[in-house]
């Protein structure tokens, strides 16, 4: 089994990582690139930099920003946020990401996915998909922010992106995030049951237990945590060992 990844998320606006709950409710936690520097020193295995409302304002991701973090990271750095055309993909990838992420854009225009894979390959080509139940044991795909219901049905739509190239997917459940009540298991196993790449767990993750809870009742790969480490209630290192002592495979 491969090693488990346990990755910070850090949600920027205005040039400060921020922390919600259901994406509302936003509150100012730290500083982007020294929450960065000390995520890569716990022992992080990856870190998701995500510009929150760069979409809605209709502008693009603070490049400066993730250049000066990616300076300051040694392990792969994936960002998003107001991401729309394969030239953002090049500016941010030569600015330090490893990998970039896409949501809204990719739902308006599918085909970017295929030719940021064709153009980048598939391993720099994330999808974020932000997904909700919609009553009827479907859940449906959300964009810009969370804000706006696409209608799609959250399965389908990973399915497609991952059949057009798209080298991972970053799923956040919003009727989980921020309540730290656990990660949404039935829409893990529902997304992770159709595709054959990769799937970051996001949203909802309050202690210990539920990292292993992931892994143990879930096929994700990686497992996504933003309150719990800005907030100093998690180290990295303490999660990983908490996942060593259940046999979870992890890099430690």
């Amino acid at each position: 089994m491969l090693n488990k990844r346990i990755i910070p998320c850090l949600d920027v606006r205005d040039g400060k990582v921020v922390k919600g709950i259901n994406f509302v409710g936003i509150k100012e936690v730290g500083d982007p690139v020294e929450c960065a520097r000390m995520y890569n020193e716990q022992g992080a295995d990856e870190i998701v930099f995500l510009d929150i409302t760069a979409t809605v304002e209709a502008r693009k991701t603070i490049v400066d920003i993730v250049r000066e973090t990616a300076k300051q990271v040694f392990v792969p750095l994936t960002v998003g946020g107001g991401i729309s055309t394969i030239e953002d993909f090049s500016v941010l990838l030569r600015a330090g990401a490893d990998k970039v992420s896409v949501n809204s854009a990719a739902i308006k225009n599918p085909q970017l996915i295929a030719d940021a894979a064709d153009k980048f390959g598939s391993q720099c080509v994330v999808v974020a998909i932000d997904a909700k139940r919609a009553g009827d044991q479907s859940f449906h795909v959300y964009v810009a922010g969370g804000r706006i219901d696409t209608g799609l049905d959250a399965v389908e739509w990973a399915k497609k992106a991952c059949a057009l190239g798209a080298g991972e997917i970053l799923l956040t459940s919003m009727d989980a995030d921020g309540t730290k009540q656990g990660f949404d298991l039935e829409l893990l196993n529902a997304i992770t049951a159709v595709v054959n790449i990769p799937v970051i767990a996001s949203g909802g993750c309050g202690k210990l237990q539920h990292f292993s809870e992931v892994f143990e009742k879930t096929d994700a790969d990686a497992a996504l945590a933003a309150s719990l480490f800005h907030y100093r209630e998690l180290t990295v290192g303490e999660v990983k060992e908490h996942l060593k002592e259940r046999n979870i495979p992890v890099r430690l």
